[in-house]
């Protein structure tokens, strides 16, 4: 149950996105930088998850190197 009501709230949280003008699609990736939910096709996929990657892991080091007890929990890009 609380498995479809997390689902229910992405979906409708895409759909609030995805009315926005500029919208160009989402991408929601696990902890391991793998791609669990998108819009885009899978090659593209892979390619911003791995770069998506690379700046979770910089921005959480950095977050780190100002307080060692911080950490990011959640990185929103909005161009």
């Amino acid at each position: 149950l609380k498995m479809a009501a997390q689902t229910s709230e992405i979906d409708e949280t895409v759909k609030k996105l995805s009315a926005h003008p500029g919208f160009g699609g989402y991408l929601i990736v696990n902890a391991d930088g793998i791609p669990i939910r998108t819009s885009l096709d899978h090659a593209e996929a892979v390619q911003y998850a791995g770069l998506l990657t690379l700046l979770s892991t910089k921005s959480r080091a950095a977050i780190r190197e100002l307080d060692p007890q911080n950490d990011v929990t959640f990185l929103r890009l909005r161009s």
